[in-house]
C-alpha cells in the first residue's frame, strides 16, 4: 500500500483542528501505521502542545518540528522571538521520510489555510502542494458550526482549488450539544456551498475525554 498524507487545515483558528486531527489519526490507525506531525506550534505553555494533546487522546506517535513561545501566527511569533522558521519545503522532505515508514502521516496546520508557517511566507497550502507532487494527499478542511462559517469555508476551499488541489472533505468541529438554527442550517449548507462531503461532525468538549473514551466515541462522529 502506498503511503497517504492527510493534511488538516481550518477555516480559522479555534475551530477544532487538533481534535479533528486526533480523530482522523485514530480512523487511519484502523488500517495501518500512523504518525502525526505538527510542523509549527506556537503558544507553548507548561509544555502543553497540540501534538501532545493528539498523543494523549490517541496514543499515536507524534512529531513536532518547530515550537515558539507566544500564541501568535508562526511567522509573527518567530520574528518576535528572533528566530527563523525553516521553509515548508524542508518540512515536506521530513514528512516524506516519515511516509517511508508509515502507512499514513497526518499533518496538522496552524490557524487557517493561509497563515504563514515559515519565515519565507510558506503556508500549509504550500506544504500540501509540495507533498502532492510525490505522494497521495487528502486535504481536510475543519470548519466551525457558527454563523459565518459558510463564507469562511467557501473562501478556504476556493483557495485550495485555485492551487489545483481538490479537498477530501469538511469536518465540522466543536458541534454544540444543543445546536441553534444557525448551526443546523450551516451543517446542511456546508456541502452545498463547498461541493464537498461532511466527513465528520465532532462534538464540542470531546478533547477533554480520556484516551479510552475518545477511542470508543470517535468512530460515531464520522458520516
Amino acid at each position: 500500500m502506498s503511503p497517504r498524507i492527510i493534511v488538516v487545515t481550518g477555516t480559522s483558528t479555534g475551530v477544532g483542528k487538533t481534535v479533528a486531527t486526533a480523530a482522523l489519526a485514530l480512523r487511519a490507525a484502523g488500517s495501518g501505521t500512523v504518525t502525526v506531525v505538527k510542523p509549527v506550534q506556537t503558544g507553548i505553555v507548561d509544555g502543553d502542545s497540540d501534538a501532545g494533546e493528539v498523543h494523549r487522546l490517541t496514543g499515536c506517535g507524534v512529531q513536532e518540528y518547530t515550537a515558539l513561545d507566544e500564541p501568535l501566527a508562526p511567522d509573527t511569533a518567530a520574528r518576535r522571538q528572533g528566530v527563523r522558521i525553516p521553509p515548508v519545503a524542508e518540512y515536506a522532505d521530513r514528512i516524506r521520510v516519515l511516509a517511508e515508514f508509515h502507512d499514513t502521516v497526518v499533518v496538522e496546520g496552524a490557524g487557517g489555510l493561509l497563515v504563514r508557517l515559515d519565515t519565507d511566507g510558506g503556508t500549509i497550502l504550500d506544504l500540501a502542494a509540495e507533498l502532492a507532487e510525490t505522494l497521495s494527499v487528502d486535504l481536510v478542511v475543519v470548519a466551525g458550526p457558527q454563523l459565518g462559517t459558510l463564507n469562511h469555508a467557501e473562501l478556504t476551499v476556493g483557495a485550495i482549488r485555485a492551487r489545483g488541489l481538490e479537498p477530501a472533505g469538511v469536518v465540522i468541529g466543536a458541534w454544540p450539544a444543543e445546536p441553534g438554527l444557525a448551526e443546523r442550517c450551516n451543517a446542511e449548507d456546508l456541502p452545498r456551498v463547498t461541493g464537498l462531503p461532511v466527513l465528520a461532525t465532532i462534538p464540542a468538549g470531546v478533547g477533554a475525554l480520556d484516551r479510552e473514551a475518545f477511542r470508543e466515541q470517535s468512530p460515531t462522529w464520522f458520516a
